[in-house]
Order: C-alpha cells, then sequence, then structure tokens
C-alpha cells in the first residue's frame, strides 16, 4: 500500500502543517459510495493542519506509528487501530509524534445522499 515505487502525490505542509505527506489513491475513479480511499504516509516530526471537513464525511483509520489527531479540538492517540470519525463541519488535524518513523494512515471518504 505505501509502495513509493507505485504512483502517489506529495504533498508539502499540507493545510499549512509541516513536512510531507504522501498519499496513494487507493480507489480511482467512480467507487461509490465512497468519494476517496486514500494511503496517506506522514513523515516523521510532521502535521497536517487544522483544517474543516466540507465535501465529504470521513473517517480516518490508523495503520502504523504513533501519533494524533485533533477533532474539533478534541486530542485522540492515532496509532494501529484507531478510528477518528469526521462529520462535515467538524475540524481535523493530524500529528506523527515520532522523530524517526512515518505514520500510516487511511481515510475514507463517504459520498452523502442528495
Amino acid at each position: 500500500m505505501w509502495n513509493r515505487e507505485q504512483p502517489h502525490d506529495v504533498r508539502e505542509a499540507l493545510f499549512g502543517g509541516r513536512e510531507r505527506v504522501r498519499v496513494w489513491d487507493l480507489a480511482p475513479g467512480p467507487a461509490s459510495p465512497f468519494a476517496a480511499v486514500l494511503a496517506c504516509e506522514l513523515e516523521p516530526g510532521g502535521a497536517v493542519g487544522t483544517h474543516q471537513q466540507e465535501h465529504f464525511p470521513e473517517l480516518v483509520i490508523g495503520v502504523e506509528g504513533r501519533g494524533s489527531v485533533l477533532v474539533n479540538g478534541v486530542r485522540s492517540p492515532l496509532e494501529s487501530g484507531s478510528v477518528a470519525e469526521l462529520p462535515l463541519g467538524h475540524t481535523l488535524s493530524i500529528t506523527n509524534e515520532s522523530r524517526d518513523a512515518p505514520l500510516r494512515y487511511l481515510i475514507v471518504k463517504a459520498r452523502t445522499a442528495g
């Protein structure tokens, strides 16, 4: 899933954060009922800045590493097996709390009816 030989995007300081996030699109094209399924790798010491869920509700699923999510100002661990739910209008930031290992997580964006 996190094969750097496979096509992926590299995003610098995403949403005003720090370091790089690598993003692999696991479901390109129309994958109803999902708007996106993304595998993400946040560099050691990196962060995704605070941003609001404007278009799709989403889940952030921890896969590997040691980090945290801040959802509407409430901090929770992001590690293997943890899940953060983000309804529309909620805010999110992600931090990799390791200085030597990437934080790997999945983002699943759900299409909404209407």
